[in-house]
């Protein structure tokens, strides 16, 4: 028997980097969708956050990662993130990357909110996440150290003695393999299909982050998620975004009755912190007076040429943006927290390593700085690939890899309820996303709790897994911080300023106690 795979659980931006970064040395990439598919990197607008302007700073790039992340980022490890930054544009470059560039060839750098330069690496625009991701699947097809198996969505990891040696996989007509590594890696994305409303593609649904757990992986602050104020609300998954740049250009928020509501609430209206508006947002849709952009004046006329995409979804379903509101809601767009990992990408298991959002390195502390998702993914995918180079798998105890073979896989053939599914995620929504209190996260513990114990899908117990964790996690961090907000704790705690920690036992124990005082009262 061949010395097990290298395996990278993900095709999208971290696993593709990874990947390549281990060439040539040989690896396996196992994947949902196609490669470069599915992926929430491929949806990406904005850039790659770098200091490769003249005057801006790794450190003053830090300052603003630390400023954004409400008092829990990991100070020494953002560091070392922004310093690697103008490395892994370079990086990119080589693959093939169409950076937007001047007449001389230098980078163009454009600026995004928090940022205090001008250090954001795009791509025509908005197009940076789709450019990227062309170009590192052009490479990895031509690279013959990468053997890519696409259509297998892992299901479950398998540990022996305490290790991860693999993943146990389906396929789309419900086939069930064994997938055994030397070396497993965590690239599977975020969570936000485990919401009812969601810019995340389908994939995404915190399918590493279960297993990882499942498996006793630790996960770190997974209570702190972050929405986008302004989805546009047409009942399609994932939700269209209606850019920022609209309320930068004059666009109002609106709710049913015509009143402009975030004046009511904050001194920058529209263009308050994306926090903020989402409360906002959330609150005025929660009292039955709904909420809508309002660019009629701002923009009118000109819209179709000034935001086609935005005009275009409009269009589709019978919304002219020129002339009428947009209906909006916040959507869940980037998860924080995920599978504790150190500097390297290990997690708390032999054998496992993650990168990407589904892993939590602390760079991102309580709310993400814009474009510094994309920047995380390639650093410590990178991370990942240099700390295998010490690894020899060819070594592994091959009798471990033999047992695990000889073991009868999990029988488990119901489908994915889709239904079921959909109550999990409305009760997210209504109970831990933008706004949370102690009743209704208590209420959303119990069903989660029994639902995860009753699911006969694979698929949806660890969509269950993952939103207890996070439910969980919201429940027992007694503040309002970043991406948290209690309503019941609406003020943030100095003494609570700290990363959290959780494993699936301790997630589920939180539950049993909360759920107890539920049916209490």
């Amino acid at each position: 028997m061949a010395s097990p795979d290298i395996l990278i659980v993900g095709g999208g931006l971290a696993g593709l980097f990874c990947a390549l970064k281990l060439s040539p040395r040989p690896v396996t990439i196992l994947a949902t969708a196609p490669i470069g598919q599915g992926a929430s990197s491929a949806w990406a607008q904005g850039g790659i956050a770098a200091a490769i302007s003249s005057g801006d700073t790794p450190e003053q790039h830090t300052a603003d990662t630390i400023a954004a992340g409400a008092g829990i980022v990991d100070e020494r490890v953002t560091l070392d993130m922004a310093r690697e930054a103008v490395e892994r544009v370079q990086d990119l470059l080589a693959y093939g990357v169409p950076f937007d560039k001047d007449l001389e060839g230098h980078l163009i750098p454009s600026r995004e909110a928090a940022h205090s330069q001008r250090r954001i690496v795009r791509v025509r625009g908005d197009m940076a996440g789709r450019a990227i991701m062309e170009a590192l699947v052009a490479v990895v097809r031509k690279t013959p150290s990468i053997t890519v198996i696409e259509g297998w969505s892992a299901e479950e990891l398998i540990s022996v003695e305490n290790r991860v040696i693999g993943v146990i996989a389906r396929n789309p007509t419900g086939e069930l393999q064994k997938f055994p590594a030397g070396a497993t890696i965590l690239a599977t994305g975020g969570i936000g299909q485990i919401y009812a409303i969601t810019t995340n593609p389908l994939e995404a649904r915190g399918s590493g982050l279960a297993m990882a757990a499942h498996a006793g992986a630790m996960v770190s602050d997974a209570e702190f998620v972050q929405f986008h104020p302004t989805a546009i609300d047409i009942n399609r998954d994932p939700a269209p975004l209606a850019t920022e740049a609209l309320r930068g250009d004059g666009a109002l928020l609106i709710n049913s009755a015509g009143h402009r509501f975030m004046l009511d609430i904050h001194p920058d209206a529209e263009l308050a912190p994306r926090d903020i508006v989402a409360r906002g947002v959330f609150s005025e849709i929660a009292a039955g007076r709904g909420a809508f952009l309002d660019a009629r004046k701002a923009i009118g006329s000109s819209f179709s040429e000034r935001f086609p995409t935005v005009y275009a979804t409009c269009m589709s379903v019978g919304i002219d943006p020129a002339t009428m509101p947009i209906p909006i809601s916040p959507a869940e767009h980037y998860h924080m927290g995920g599978v504790w990992t150190d500097a390297r990408g290990r997690t708390s298991l032999a054998g496992l390593w993650a990168a990407g959002e589904v892993a939590s390195t602390g760079v991102h502390g309580a709310n993400r700085l814009a474009s510094n998702s994309l920047l995380e993914a390639v650093v410590f995918a990178g991370r990942v690939a240099q700390d295998l180079q010490g690894v020899d798998t060819a070594s592994f105890d091959m009798h471990r890899v033999e047992r695990f073979l000889r073991s009868k896989l999990p029988v488990s053939h119901a489908r994915f309820d889709a239904n079921s599914a959909m109550q999990l995620r409305q009760l997210m929504t209504r109970h831990v996303g933008v706004i949370r209190e102690a009743k209704g996260l208590a209420i959303a513990l119990a069903h989660l709790h029994e639902m995860e114990a009753t699911a006969t899908s694979p698929v949806l117990r660890n969509m269950a897994r993952t939103a207890l964790l996070v439910t969980a996690s919201a429940a027992v961090r007694l503040e309002s911080r970043g991406g948290h907000y209690r309503s019941d704790f609406p003020q943030t705690d100095p003494n609570l300023a700290r990363r959290s920690s959780m494993t699936l036992a301790q997630a589920r124990m939180i539950a049993t106690q909360m759920g107890s005082l539920v049916v209490a009262s």
